[in-house]
């Protein structure tokens, strides 16, 4: 029997990407509990016999990298914040402008490079499944820093910003073009002042299998829009046989990723939240580590002294 306390099935019924705990979840998550630990030794002795640990990532891992979030004051892109451009909506009206902004954020992405919390999770999976043991990265991120840091057990909740998904035949393909188009070539500039390109539709990125030239889409997951069924099932799956649970650089107010932890937490796992300031669900877990995730998560996760590599 499934200890985890929610089905796939259910979640794509009712979470879609964006939708935010409302205030009575919100209070739900406060009850008041036993105060988090700071204690890194009393950590690393858990960490040490996790045989399944289940890493959730959110935003905050990649804003050390200098990734732009597009989330609160001053996240905008020309005079839109993501919201208004991340809909299916806006793409049906206007397909040049949602594209602009997506191939601004691809060519950013080019120059980032994972940082030190990226790279001590990518380690960290490597040297235990020489173990015998298993680490997940369940990402909202749609940056693939985690999988240029080395990590291979993935599951991108919100898809990826270098895959795209055809609107007529559903072909999902990884697209790593710089420029995606050629029409897009030195468009997609943020500044406010700038116009848009308007670029006609058969101009824009188009499907590449035999006969088909629809009009491709960022593969990602839009506000409105449902979470793969088939990654739910994945991240479901593994939320049930994880030993140990780490929260990191996410706020835990975006559902469904925000009920993943608590649910594990409820089911007496350990929960280990690596972040700057706590969050909502901070007072259900064992472990709160606040500062940046690239200075606290390395010594988290470095080779514990009980550990035998061969």
């Amino acid at each position: 029997m499934c200890l985890f306390q929610f089905s796939a099935r259910r979640l794509v019924s009712q979470a879609h990407c964006g939708f935010k705990a409302s205030s009575a979840k919100k209070q739900k998550f406060c009850l008041e509990m036993a105060r988090p630990s700071s204690n890194m030794a009393d950590f690393r002795e858990v960490f040490a016999k996790a045989k399944h640990i289940a890493i959730i990532t959110g935003a905050g891992v990649s804003a050390e990298s200098g990734v732009p979030t597009f989330r609160g004051a001053g996240g905008f892109w020309r005079k839109w914040q993501a919201q208004e451009l991340a809909t299916p909506g806006a793409f049906a009206r206007n397909p040049s402008r949602v594209w602009e902004f997506y191939h601004y954020r691809r060519e950013v992405m080019l120059s980032k490079h994972p940082n030190p919390a990226h790279i001590a999770i990518a380690e960290c999976e490597r040297r235990l499944s020489k173990q015998g043991r298993s680490v997940v990265v369940i990402t909202q991120n749609i940056d693939e820093l985690h999988r240029k840091a080395g990590t291979k057990h993935l599951l991108e909740i919100h898809g990826s910003l270098f895959k795209t998904r055809c609107t007529s035949c559903g072909n999902v393909a990884a697209n790593y073009k710089s420029p995606i188009c050629p029409a897009l070539a030195g468009k997609g500039a943020p500044d406010p002042e700038t116009e848009d390109a308007a670029i006609p539709v058969e101009d824009l990125p188009q499907c590449e299998e035999d006969g088909c030239n629809g009009l491709l889409r960022p593969h990602v997951v839009w506000f409105g829009e449902a979470l793969d069924p088939g990654i739910l099932t994945a991240v479901e799956k593994e939320l049930d046989i994880c030993d140990l649970c780490l929260v990191v650089g996410t706020s835990s107010v975006v559902y469904p990723a925000a009920m993943f932890a608590p649910q594990v937490s409820a089911r007496g796992v350990p929960v280990a939240e690596f972040n700057m300031e706590p969050t909502p669900a901070t007072n259900r877990f064992r472990f709160h580590f606040p500062g940046p995730c690239g200075t606290t998560l390395p010594p988290a996760l470095a080779r514990h002294e009980t550990e035998i590599i061969s």
